[in-house]
């Protein structure tokens, strides 16, 4: 069973947001959790707050043990960039773009072996 957490309109570039999704898909979720904590990238706070909530989405509506979830999906989509301009030389204006995100992870129950 595949338990999806999602938070949108995050401010953080999906680029520097992938970088550090990368590193927990596939793991076990608390081991995942616990890596999380340790990293100095903002992206990593973000990250933490959906996996957690995707571990409670599984343990208080599906009733599944903590213990035996993992990773199963992680990505990082673009979401529509604030729009901002900035002046330049000459009476112009340099457009700037900031950016931010949708964050998604997903959680899976994996039989514990032995």
């Amino acid at each position: 069973m595949k338990v999806k957490a999602q938070s949108k309109w995050v401010r953080i570039g999906a680029r520097k947001a992938r970088i550090v999704i990368d590193l927990i898909r596939g793991k076990m979720a608390a081991a995942a959790l616990a890596e999380l904590k340790f990293m100095p990238q903002k992206g990593a706070r973000v990250i933490e707050k959906v996996l957690k909530s995707a571990m409670a989405n599984a343990k208080n509506n599906f009733k599944l043990d903590e213990g035996v979830l993992y990773v199963s999906e992680a990505y990082v989509d673009e979401a529509t960039p604030f729009r901002r301009f900035r002046a330049a030389a000459r009476g112009r204006v340099a457009p700037r773009k900031r950016r931010q995100s949708h964050v998604t992870v997903c959680v899976s129950s994996r039989e514990r072996k032995g």
